[in-house]
């Protein structure tokens, strides 16, 4: 099991000008997680998404993390 603020440090960890929203969808581990990131400014939706699961490669791969829908943005 993980927790919300675990999955904010990790992306955070990466991404460390990033705002970070992240909401259980059922459980702890389906979570729907909102990136919004100046390092994201010229890359594709692809690569932004690359980005935020290399974050969290650890916990998706022991499935503390079994489902996540993500959205990735850039500030306005």
């Amino acid at each position: 099991m993980i927790t919300k603020k675990e999955v904010v440090s990790l992306i955070t960890k990466k991404l460390p000008d990033s705002q970070v929203f992240v909401e259980n969808l059922k459980g702890n581990d389906h979570l729907q997680v909102t990136v919004i990131a100046s390092e994201f400014n010229g890359l594709s939706l692809v690569k932004q998404h690359q980005l935020v699961y290399s974050a969290l490669k650890e916990e998706l791969a022991s499935e503390a993390i079994h489902a996540l829908a993500l959205k990735t943005d850039t500030p306005k």
